[in-house]
């Protein structure tokens, strides 16, 4: 069962809803404009809100669910349902669909910790939403939300497997931003709200 729960998480994780959305919505490969991530803000420069609001519940849901199904199925075994959060962004950002490539982690990562604890999950979304506000960079707003969780984790006392998983998911988060940065030193990283000129359909 353990097995099965573990594997599902990875598989879940790895449908790109980002592609498949933007498929539907209007035939368009979001692979091949922007950034060339399937993440929500790719989708939200190229096809706007309605879409990007959909790719960004599904990828949060995709983090969310294995882990409330598994803190279901094991109560007490608490190291499960950190692996099944973990599994879920690695399929995300190494796709099995995707020959292993994928998203920065990021929409699922906050899903995860939802189903961890709200409280860190509440104020780390407000971290990255002020930071948005504030600066105009999604990236900027992304790192500086992940590094907050786990330094949340340490101020509500959380279980050590979950800090080890904030360490590790704010690392990995962080890795997935390296040419974000090289961007934002290069002063060329897109703002919120840039849009993307799309022809395909």
């Amino acid at each position: 069962m353990e097995a099965a729960v573990l594997i599902g998480s990875y598989i879940l994780g790895s449908v790109p809803f980002g592609l498949v959305i933007c498929k539907a919505w209007r035939g368009v490969d979001i692979r091949k404009y922007g950034s060339g991530n399937i993440g929500a803000t790719n989708v939200l420069r190229a096809l706007g809100p309605g879409p990007a609001a959909v790719v960004f519940c599904a990828d949060v849901l995709k983090g969310l669910i294995p882990v409330v199904l598994a803190r279901r199925l094991f109560p007490e075994i608490a190291w499960i349902a950190v692996v099944c959060g973990m599994l879920a962004i690695l399929g995300h950002s190494l796709s099995i669909f995707l020959r292993f490539k994928g998203g920065k982690g990021v929409a699922t990562s906050l899903g995860v910790v939802i189903g961890l604890d709200p409280r860190v999950a509440g104020i780390g979304f407000g971290i990255w939403l002020l930071v948005v506000i504030l600066s105009k960079y999604v990236s900027v707003a992304s790192i500086l939300a992940s590094v907050s969780v786990p330094a949340l984790m340490f101020v509500f006392r959380l279980p050590l497997i979950y800090k080890l998983f904030a360490l590790l998911a704010a690392a990995f988060v962080i890795f997935k931003h390296r040419a974000n940065m090289v961007r934002l030193l290069q002063g060329k990283e897109p703002r919120w709200g840039e849009k993307i000129k799309v022809t395909e359909a």
